[in-house]
């Protein structure tokens, strides 16, 4: 009897379920996008139809199909097909999966898949707990992320498993999922409505499922109007982790562009730095290494400017201080450039490194005190004030005389 409630639960559940979690798809012909890994004659694609997928991990931003695409290899494999989430898995739930799947190998000689939702939420123990029976064949693994798995699972686990990076889907892609969406909910958008959602859905199509379901019912019996998708999507989707892959790559953007002399793109990375949650005094710091490194004296007002930018964001806070970094992040783009002084003080590091810390010529060197001047200090220095000469000579030690570290 039991059973019989929990089907009829489940039956339920699923009826009453969001429009994206019904029409999820259940085959790779109703997968939409991901075509750099799915195409036809994919290694990936082929693997799923003949049942020999391995252990994978898929990673990429929400709604791009990772968790689809285990539960598609799990209605067409003929192995047992276990899951796990990392969120609430314990090493004793991993435990207890391994101890199956021994048993069904040797009893039945049926391999076990088990699918590892958010793995990166797995600690390094619970990882290495994987390891062995990943490594010999006992289970196959797939794991689900968000995050980019190099930054998130161990190197030894990494190793053994092949890496699928998902991609937010296209506006064309989405428009493709949204048809279906339209078809279930007995309504018709209209090509120009239909577009808005997509673009409002980030390339997240269980977000454009979500902005559609709730911008149907508030339109009732009414044709759903681009009012109506504004209202289910207030909430823009902020693809930004400040501790992850986004933070590297949209601080790598960022910098690039004010080097680039981007002041577009610089402003635009940092609004989405911003919104995201990201430090405003990392951002400044940023700004101020940029100011020498890439612009140096061919304006040197850029530093200074830099650094009143961190100044502000310490003195005045956030969000008045967006202004500051704004304004800097603009004067760095506009800014002429020059990375002269990257390259001087690295050519003179280095050739602090060959010869070591080579002595200063001796009428450089320290004369004040006593006895100085017995050892030779500050003999035949020219003071450049009291005679021109002093300019023109050549400071650095005996073995360097002649190099050119400045290139302007």
């Amino acid at each position: 009897m039991s059973d019989l409630f929990a089907d009829a639960a489940d039956r339920r559940a699923f009826e009453h379920a969001p429009l994206a979690m019904r029409l999820r798809p259940t085959t790779l012909d109703e997968f939409v996008g991901q075509g750099h890994v799915l195409a036809e004659s994919s290694a990936l694609r082929r693997a799923i139809a003949e049942d020999r997928v391995g252990s994978a991990i898929f990673f990429g931003p929400p709604g791009s199909g990772k968790t689809t695409l285990a539960r598609i290899v799990a209605a067409t494999t003929g192995a047992a097909f276990e899951e796990l989430s990392a969120v609430s898995a314990s090493v004793a739930d991993v435990r207890g999966v391994l101890a199956r799947a021994t048993e069904r190998l040797g009893s039945q000689g049926r391999r076990t898949i088990l699918f590892l939702d958010e793995i990166h939420r797995f600690n390094k123990s619970q990882q290495d707990a994987l390891l062995p029976a990943v490594e010999n064949g006992l289970v196959t693994l797939i794991g689900a992320t968000t995050e980019n798995p190099y930054f998130e699972v161990n190197s030894a686990l990494l190793s053994r498993v092949q890496l699928y990076e998902l991609v937010p889907l296209e506006i064309d892609e989405l428009e493709q999922v949204l048809a279906r969406g339209e078809e279930a909910l007995g309504v018709n958008l209209g090509p120009d409505v239909r577009t808005l959602v997509a673009r409002r859905a980030g390339g997240d199509a269980r977000n454009a499922l979500n902005i559609l379901e709730s911008a149907a019912a508030t339109a009732g019996d009414e044709a759903v109007t681009e009012a109506n998708v504004e209202d289910a999507a207030r909430k823009r989707p902020l693809l930004y982790d400040k501790g992850g892959d986004a933070h590297y790559d949209f601080t790598s953007a960022f910098i690039k562009s004010m080097r680039g002399s981007d002041p577009d793109a610089a402003v635009y990375y940092l609004a989405a730095m911003l919104e995201g949650g990201e430090d405003a005094r990392f951002i400044a710091r940023r700004m101020v290494i940029l100011a020498s490194e890439d612009i140096g004296n061919a304006d040197p007002q850029a530093l200074v400017v830099a650094v009143a930018a961190a100044q502000a964001v310490e003195h005045v806070g956030l969000p008045e201080a967006q202004l500051n970094l704004a304004q800097a992040a603009i004067y760095l783009a506009l800014a002429p450039k020059s990375n002269a002084v990257l390259r001087a003080l690295g050519d003179a590091r280095k050739d602090v490194r060959e010869h070591g810390t080579a002595r200063p010529p001796k009428e450089l060197r320290d004369a004040h005190y006593a006895g100085a001047k017995k050892l030779g200090h500050g003999q035949g220095y020219v003071y450049p004030h009291d005679d021109p000469a002093g300019f023109a000579v050549d400071h650095l030690p005996d073995e360097l005389k002649g190099r050119k570290y400045w290139r302007p």
